[in-house]
């Protein structure tokens, strides 16, 4: 809940239109973009090696009596009996997935470093390091041939997608390159992945004559099967299973050359370990839970299973007797570092000295990101090309925590939520005490803007990551980030829906965070719909229009779908909703359902700020509020809580709600409904029309001055404090304190009805928002003058092409199941047709 505070003295005066401040475009880019397979926020986090505090991947050395696995960035050598780990590598850059050399003497890895990741020849006994590949391209998953003369591994940086390669090993270099499974482009429509296939998870069979590994040769759904291919007859590839991979199967065969060991989610929610036989014949699981298992191996004389675990929520390395099932964590009691530590005392207070939650964020003189050793990592999916080489890493703090660094300067940031000002601290060195205090002082907004409660309304806590995620674990990090309310949208993810078991109609509390778990309906064709407060059960199949299955129908429509929600109490709206501004008149499907649901009165709410283009998508809101629909903004993050590669972290995005009770649903429906507050992932604003805040209704008479009264606090600079009514800005208000302040008022005259609301904007990019720039609105306050209504025919024109585009599309389908199903859809968008026919004419 926002606090509040003294207000500052506001000046009236004549309405002034102030010089806008320059905006610069963000230097915010993908991580990693040169691949070229889409939807990299899934493939990043399913796929790619990622920074965590605990282990991510390991190897058996030949003899089976040790390990090296990835953690914290480095490699770390460890004997099976001892207690003790040796850090080997340090950097620079974040080292991972680790090969051990058939004759013990080397280790190869990959290695990412200038938003690139290249693969590294280590000598165990010098310590000398070699690159064997270079550039700017991907090279991951290195696998030594059973001879150790060649190596298997994946490339993108021939076409941009992911491809198989082997080489021969001359000394220290790679030579002899050639590609085994790349290029094949399927004309299958796929959604969610590229028309060019991938190839990945190779591993050799004892033998080194075939590769096992996961591809998706004309698969429209899922990241591919199992396969094998023999080394020297590439067009001989066959395949073993078929089943949807989600990109980690990791398929190893055992040394007999007899069983296959895979990790699969097949018929569960959680990936498991599963062996078949050689041609991958009646798949049966050997290990059982509610939690993933990651990366298998066996031991080279097939006894054990080495894996990574997320049973207790962040990574383990486990060692499993495969007969019995025994298991044990490899956990280092002690660890030797390559290089001087310091332990460092973190603890973040107010300005009052009460210990706070918050997001942290421990840069060293390394290049690398550093946090404590329990700790859930996360990486921003995107990098600010003009001042880093690798994305921002950050983690939550409970208030006091403890962290090893390298000795020298170090960068500390710390934010806990929106309504206090965050700390960036540039420090030569570690404090002579170890001991490092960081004091967040609020920042409210005026006391007379009304009391809030900030709620995110699009949130994933289980999505495919590779954490594991509970509700509590859940409304921790909410807490760090001040963020009081959650909404858990539950969903599927291909065949699958991990949180399914969560679902529940009430909600629960965890110290002063109240959770939600709500559902998000998928439909790739009319648009995602997010269904909050269902009093009975959640809707299935939980998706519609999914090419090439048997749900591949269009219908049943977003109409129904937000009728059948309706009908159990729910608050439906369209979550991230546009990058773009849809353009009827331009080539290409425009099936999006938008307007006919907002005419036909379906639609409470529009994600305003989501994981969406903001300024496009209001463009869209505002020709809605033109019309005078009382659609109102809404904003969720669509985090994925579980993963270490995050689309910022939860309440990123977040709706402001005056006035409720955050354990009484009825009146987060009213405020949602009602568009009581503002959206932003960042700035606080207040706006007051003649004393009255976002959803109100004034009438007011031609001619009238309305008394506009105006406040910004925000954590991050604004660039652009705007004051909009019907779509046009009327004011641009001068912002003080560095970007972080502003408060005014104004008299603005009107002469026909309408809407008012604030806006703030900065397009140049700030590590506090893991987004594509800061951004936040009000809800509107509507302006009613009897006789001056207001009219926007060209905005109806606009949503008729919409329609139109709609309509021919649905009609010329003919993978509906009925005729009437097509009627009912159409029958739909003619009726939203005729409603917009006749704003048109007006």
């Amino acid at each position: 809940m926002i606090a509040v505070g003294r207000a500052m003295v506001g000046i009236l005066g004549m309405l002034v239109l102030l010089p806008t401040a320059a905006a610069q475009e963000a230097t915010r880019v993908p991580v990693l973009a040169q691949v070229a397979h889409p939807h990299n926020y899934y493939w990043r986090e399913m796929y790619m090696p990622q920074l965590t505090a605990g282990p991510s991947a390991g190897t058996f050395s030949p003899d089976g009596a040790s390990v090296i696995y990835s953690m914290q960035g480095s490699l770390w050598r460890q004997a099976l009996d001892a207690a003790a780990a040796e850090e080997i590598t340090a950097g620079p850059g974040y080292d991972f997935q680790p090969d051990w050399s058939p004759d013990g003497r080397r280790v190869v890895f990959a290695r990412q470093q200038h938003n690139a990741l290249n693969l590294i020849l280590l000598d165990l006994e010098s310590g000398e390091e070699t690159a064997l590949t270079s550039g700017g391209g991907v090279h991951l998953e290195p696998r030594w041939s059973p001879e150790g003369h060649r190596l298997a591994y994946v490339r993108t940086d021939a076409d941009g997608y992911f491809g198989i390669y082997l080489a021969n090993l001359r000394g220290n270099a790679i030579a002899e390159e050639r590609p085994l499974v790349a290029g094949n482009v399927s004309e299958k429509y796929r959604y969610y992945y590229s028309a060019a296939d991938h190839a990945i998870n190779p591993s050799w069979s004892a033998d080194g004559k075939s590769i096992l590994y996961v591809t998706n040769p004309e698969v429209a759904w899922g990241s591919g099967g199992i396969w094998e291919v023999p080394v020297d007859q590439p067009q001989q590839a066959r395949q073993l299973i078929n089943e949807e991979t989600t990109w980690a199967a990791r398929p190893q065969l055992a040394h007999d050359g007899k069983r296959l060991l895979y990790s699969s989610y097949r018929g569960r929610q959680w990936h498991q370990l599963w062996i078949t036989n050689r041609d991958g014949e009646y798949p049966l699981p050997i290990t059982f839970g509610d939690h993933d298992l990651w990366q298998p191996r066996w031991s080279p004389d097939d006894r054990q299973l080495l894996y990574v675990s997320n049973a207790s929520g962040g990574l383990e390395l486990m060692l499993h007797s495969f007969v019995g099932g025994a298991t044990r964590v490899l956990n280092p009691e002690v660890r030797n570092y390559k290089r001087p530590m310091r332990t460092l005392q973190l603890q973040v207070s107010n300005e009052r000295g009460q210990v706070l939650p918050a997001r942290v964020s421990l840069l060293a003189a390394d290049g690398r990101h550093y946090a404590p050793d329990n700790a859930l990592v996360h990486g921003d999916d995107y990098v600010d090309s003009a001042t880093a080489e690798h994305e921002n890493h950050y983690f939550h703090c409970p208030g006091e925590c403890t962290v090893t660094v390298p000795e020298g300067p170090l960068q500390v940031f710390a934010m806990h939520g929106f309504e206090h000002r965050l700390v960036q601290q540039s420090l030569d060195s570690v404090p002579a005490a170890d001991r490092l205090e960081l004091v967040l002082a609020a920042q409210p907004l005026p006391e007379r803007f009304g009391s809030y409660h900030s709620a995110d309304l699009h949130v994933h806590m289980n999505y495919g990551g590779v954490y594991r995620q509970t509700t509590a674990s859940m409304a921790a990090g909410a807490r760090a980030e001040n963020l009081d309310i959650v909404y858990n949208l539950i969903v599927n993810k291909e065949e699958r829906i991990p949180d399914i078991a969560l679902f529940r109609t009430d909600h629960e509390s965890f110290d002063g965070v109240t959770v939600y778990q709500a559902q998000e309906y998928h439909s790739s064709y009319w648009g995602h719909l997010g269904l909050l407060h269902l009093d009975s059960h959640f809707l299935t199949p939980d998706f519609s229009s999914y090419w090439h299955t048997g749900l591949a129908s269009a219908y049943p429509s977003n109409t129904l779908i937000q009728e059948l929600a309706r009908a159990q109490g729910a608050v439906t709206g369209y979550v991230h909703p546009f990058d773009g501004i849809p353009d009827p008149a331009a080539e290409g499907k425009l099936t999006h359902a938008l307007p006919v649901d907002v005419a036909l009165g379906k639609t409470d709410y529009l994600e305003v700020v989501s994981f969406a283009n903001h300024e496009n998508t209001a463009d869209v809101w505002y020709r809605f509020l033109n019309l005078g629909f009382p659609l109102t903004a809404g904003a969720g993050t669509d985090a994925m809580t579980n993963y270490a590669s995050l689309r910022g972290p939860i309440g990123l995005n977040r709706i402001f709600l005056e006035g409720v009770q955050p354990d009484r649903p009825e009146t987060l429906k009213a405020a949602i409904k009602g568009g009581r507050g503002f959206v932003s992932n960042g700035p606080l604003l207040g706006l007051l029309v003649n004393g009255e805040g976002p959803g109100s209704r004034l009438k007011v008479a031609s001619g009238a001055s309305l008394k506009v009264d105006l406040a910004l606090r925000s954590a991050m600079p604004v660039a652009q404090l705007e004051l909009v009514y019907n779509g046009n800005v009327v004011a641009t208000v001068a912002v003080d304190d560095n970007g972080l302040a502003a408060e005014q008022l104004l008299q603005v005259p009107v002469d026909s009805s309408g809407w008012m609301l604030l806006r703030a904007v900065n397009k140049t990019a700030h590590p506090a928002v893991q987004d594509l720039y800061t951004y936040a609105t009000t809800n509107p306050v509507w302006i009613d003058i009897p006789g001056a209504p207001r009219r926007a025919p060209e905005d109806a024109a606009y949503f008729l092409a919409w329609l139109d585009r709609i309509a021919e599309h649905a009609s010329a389908r003919e993978d509906y199941n009925h005729d009437w199903e097509r009627e009912e859809i159409l029958d739909e968008i003619r009726r939203a047709r005729l409603i917009y026919k006749e704003l048109s004419e007006q």
